[in-house]
């Protein structure tokens, strides 16, 4: 059985690290040239991603963002904040799970807003860490072109 006093200490480990309701912002700009690079690194040879006039053949408008272009900037956001010492408090995690739902094209020079939302949090004794739950999104304007979960192990730096 678990009494109060070590209850207590779970929830102070846990407040350090990571809070429900916490937020990570980024605001990106896909620029037709960083698609097609981004593309590129990652041996996705699909001309939807470098060529404008296959995009317009394939029914688009213009050259998209790969999936794993948002994935991997989404990604990255959460491995720097959650990695953070910025605000006093050293940490270290480990990136345990992501799940991204493409829903609508990245165009070309498009304005995109990234975010992710801590959900839940929960002290892992074994893992002497939090296990921490996120909902992301990536928007173009009001609409969600990709929807994300996620699952972190954060932890006190040592």
């Amino acid at each position: 059985m678990t009494d109060a006093s070590t209850i207590i200490a779970e929830e102070a480990s846990i407040a350090a690290l990571v809070r429900v309701g916490e937020r990570i912002d980024h605001a990106a700009r896909y620029t037709r040239d960083e698609i097609a690079r981004f593309a590129a690194l990652t041996q996705d040879r699909n001309p939807v991603h470098h060529d404008r006039e296959a995009a317009q053949r394939a029914g688009l408008r213009d050259v998209i963002a790969s999936g794993q272009h948002t994935s991997a900037l989404m990604s990255g956001l959460a491995a720097t904040h959650f990695s953070r010492a910025d605000d006093g408090v050293a940490r270290s995690m480990l990136c345990l799970h992501f799940n991204f739902a493409y829903r609508e094209p990245i165009f070309a020079d498009s304005d995109v807003a990234l975010r992710w939302v801590v959900s839940s949090t929960e002290w892992n004794t074994g893992l002497d860490g939090v296990i921490a739950q996120l909902e992301g999104k990536a928007l173009v304007g009001d609409v969600a072109a990709v929807i994300a979960r996620g699952t972190v192990l954060v932890r006190h730096a040592r």
